[in-house]
């Protein structure tokens, strides 16, 4: 009996007269696709049914409750919180929530670290038709304000953390909205702010009637999940009830079952944890969350929690072949890994050592129109775009080259995209399939930041795809690569980090004049870490007493991956005819004392400032560095 990819191939090959071995003899990597097709049929029809019988997310927990109400959801900290006991808190939440009367689609704000809290404030919200801004509770100051107002929430729920209410406290009085602090009663809570706790202890919890959300749609608002852009501050990409019905099937692609437990250890404000914690509330899996990354407890509370998929980003596996080799690494009954910037450099050795059977690597963004997944296990692949898979796809999607001095697509003589060839480096763009899903935009914010991630006219006249931003390759094989991020973002520590709003916080500083910022290699680690070239006042003359007054600036204005991990202090700034900043020689230059003249230092966490990097040490600094 031949299998059903035969099957497929000898449908082409009667039409065209061709045998199957004909047909994988000339296009051998068909197989690959039509392998894909069995998983990507399965997804698409499981989308398609949410969206005709309008199954939103809150609609998918609430089915998974009535199913299995005492199966567990969430286990953290030791502690297994089911189904039901998480619908009780979200009840609750959404009895306080509908006392506020605002509209369908209007948004709170949340600033909570992982815990089942985050997830029941969520809920709750989402039960009385409300959006949800994840806010990144690294952000501080003027980056936090800003994440705040742009989201246009009606109030902030803060988590318990001392953390968390110093850095809201310090942008209060420039805030206008309730503020609800979790782990303070009302005897105790801080003046300017109302005790959740003691709002959660007299509501009740009773069913909020699911009339008050009979006017979703597919664009009514589900979450905002904050990125960093060009503008130099996060924008929040819009993730609707249509787009948050993808992202709960996700998880799919790695072969999820109700029976898995899914382990995540990212913020639950970042898009992976969400793809995550979306796949598990829509099959009615278990998730096994952790308030934070631990290389040394990673696998262990795998073991202990008997985990069988496990999500990651491209540092934590670095980072997990640091620890010390331990007979048990290999002992657990993870059979899938899932997640984006695995670098090749490392895949086969982190999957050797930890016996790892499947591991998926994909290829998105937030707020991107496209999303591509390795399923094979190709060594550093985080996809395919083949002729076939584009040809099908309601997406189309597409490698182009660009213009590395203004980063935007290059055009022929008649004004149109031109393809990259096969290695060849260029700008990934995706098409848009359903237009209605994006017409509040990739980003809330208005016309002129959206407009920014468009390429308009790219083959003909009036079509429009999303620009990724970031420079793919593929194969002969149609497997793509990424291969780097463009223009004034970076990505470090598994962030992207805005060069703008980087530079804008060094010039705050009274003796600097401007900074030229830009993201350098650094030999084993993933993405490129923060260097700045500062310039400084011609009043100023350069001590080593600005050092540390940079160090403690930036720490207090900038999240941790964020920071300038090098400094350069240069005489004067290299500027375009169109007078901006070069960074390509610098970029080349990297932090080697063995190119550069100036002054260089990097970033001595121990010491609270930054140290000379010079010729004689930076061999000892790399052998050392846990950058």
């Amino acid at each position: 009996m031949p299998r059903t990819r035969d099957k497929v191939l000898l449908g082409l090959g009667g039409v065209a007269g061709l045998s199957v071995a004909a047909w994988q003899t000339m296009f051998p990597w068909l197989k690959y696709d039509l392998d894909f097709m069995r998983v990507g049929k399965k997804i698409g029809q499981h989308m398609s049914k949410d969206i005709e019988i309008k199954r939103y997310i809150i609609e998918m927990f609430e089915e998974t409750v009535a199913r299995c109400p005492k199966k567990t959801m969430i286990i953290f900290e030791d502690r297994e919180y089911t189904y039901e006991f998480m619908n009780e808190q979200a009840k609750k939440v959404a009895n306080i929530a509908y006392e506020w009367k605002f509209k369908v689609g209007e948004t709170i704000a949340i600033i909570i670290q992982n815990h089942p809290s985050f997830v029941w404030t969520f809920l709750g919200l989402q039960k009385v038709g409300l959006g949800v801004a994840f806010i990144n509770y690294h952000n501080r100051s003027k980056p936090l304000l800003h994440t705040i107002k742009v989201s246009k929430a009606k109030a902030v729920i803060v988590g318990p953390e001392d953390e968390l209410f110093h850095a809201v406290e310090e942008i209060r009085p420039e805030l206008d909205i309730p503020l609800y602090l979790y782990g303070k009663s009302t005897a105790n809570v801080p003046e300017g702010y109302i005790s959740w706790d003691d709002l959660m202890l007299n509501s009740p919890a009773a069913d909020i009637s699911k009339s008050l959300r009979s006017s979703f749609t597919l664009v009514t608002p589900c979450i905002y999940i904050f990125t960093s852009g060009t503008t130099g501050l996060p924008k929040p990409a819009i993730v609707n009830q249509g787009k948050a019905i993808g992202f709960s099937k996700f998880l799919m692609f790695s072969e999820m079952t109700p029976e898995d437990r899914v382990y995540s250890t990212t913020p639950l404000y970042h898009s992976a944890a969400t793809l995550a914690l979306f796949s598990v509330m829509a099959l009615g899996g278990t998730m096994v969350l952790r308030v934070k990354f631990s290389a040394s407890h990673y696998f262990e509370d795998c073991r202990r929690h008997k985990v069988t998929i496990a999500q990651y980003i491209g540092e934590l596996a670095r980072y997990l072949l640091h620890v010390p080799e331990r007979p048990e690494d290999g002992n657990h009954n993870i059979r899938a890994m899932i997640g984006n910037g695995l670098r090749a450099d490392i895949w086969e050795a982190f999957q050797k050592r930890y016996k790892i059977p499947k591991i998926v690597e994909f290829f998105g963004a937030t707020e991107g129109t496209a999303a591509f997944v390795n399923t094979w296990g190709r060594v550093g692949s985080c996809g395919r775009l083949s002729p076939f898979l584009n040809k099908i796809s309601p997406t189309k999607s597409y490698i182009v080259r660009y213009d590395p001095r203004t980063d935007a697509p290059l055009r022929n003589k008649e004004g149109r995209c031109i393809l990259c060839k096969i290695g060849e480096p260029g700008l990934m763009i995706g098409g848009i399939p359903n237009p209605a899903l994006y017409a509040e935009g990739f980003y809330l914010g208005g016309k002129e930041i959206n407009e920014k991630k468009y390429v308009r006219n790219a083959f003909v006249e009036g079509d429009a795809y999303f620009n990724f931003g970031d420079l793919m390759y593929y194969d002969k094989d149609y497997f793509i690569y990424f291969k780097d991020r463009l223009g004034d973002t970076f990505r470090w520590k598994g962030e992207n980090v805005s060069t703008n709003e980087v530079a804008n916080v060094l010039t705050a500083l009274p003796f600097i004049q401007d900074a030229n910022v830009y993201g350098v290699e650094v030999p084993g680690a993933d993405g490129r870490a923060g260097m700045a070239a500062i310039l400084l006042k011609d009043t100023v003359e350069f001590h080593t007493d600005l050092l540390p007054q940079i160090f403690h600036h930036c720490e207090e204005n900038l999240p941790v991956y964020a920071r300038p991990q090098f400094l350069r202090f240069i005489k004067e700034m290299p500027l375009t005819t169109t007078h901006k900043q070069k960074k390509v020689q610098y970029v080349k230059e990297g932090f080697n004392p063995a190119l550069i003249s100036d002054p260089l230092f990097r970033v001595s966490a121990e010491t609270k400032t930054y140290i000379p990097l010079t010729t004689e040490n930076v061999s000892q600094f790399m052998a050392k560095s846990r950058l």
